[in-house]
């Protein structure tokens, strides 16, 4: 497996654990009000997903204008969605994104151009873990407002995803 397809299984990985880990506790905890970061863990997990789905468009070519149109659209049709409606979403994008960098050289260098920041070249491989990043900043985010609800998290470090290979 390439190293840019096991960084983003380390993603799906983590996520999937987080929602089988949130599926277990009291079902107020997905949507409850929080002062934290993000208003709830619901809408945390809005904004990886809205992201996620962002950044593939980008990754295949899309301009800044459509990116912003799918983290605006994706934002809008997962603000309500159930944990179990989620899910499944995560799952339909971890394959588009599968079958995406399962078909790419990710040493493919790619231009990207934001109005505020300029344009900048860099590898499929950079983006993916820019990803991967982003999941795990905001999946610690997650487990600091389970700490809030006085509930413990889920330890999802990469280290733990090497593991469970092992064990494949």
């Amino acid at each position: 497996m390439s190293q840019t397809l096991t960084l983003h299984g380390y993603h799906v990985w983590a996520n999937e654990l987080v929602f089988e880990h949130l599926k277990k506790l009291p079902g107020d905890i997905w949507s409850q009000a929080l002062n934290s970061v993000f208003p709830s863990i619901q809408a945390t997990m809005s904004h990886i997903y809205a992201m996620d789905a962002m950044w593939l468009n980008v990754m295949q070519g899309g301009t800044f204008e459509e990116a912003r149109t799918v983290v605006v659209e994706q934002l809008s049709q997962s603000s309500n969605l159930t944990i179990q409606h989620m899910e499944e979403r995560y799952s339909l994008l971890a394959t588009d994104y599968r079958r995406f960098i399962s078909s790419l050289d990710t040493d493919t260098s790619i231009a990207i151009s934001h109005p505020a920041f300029g344009t900048v070249s860099t590898a499929m491989t950079d983006l993916v873990q820019h990803v991967v990043n982003h999941g795990t900043y905001h999946r610690g985010n997650i487990t600091a407002m389970l700490h809030q609800c006085g509930q413990k998290g889920v330890p999802t470090d990469y280290m733990f995803y090497l593991f469970s290979l092992s064990k494949s």
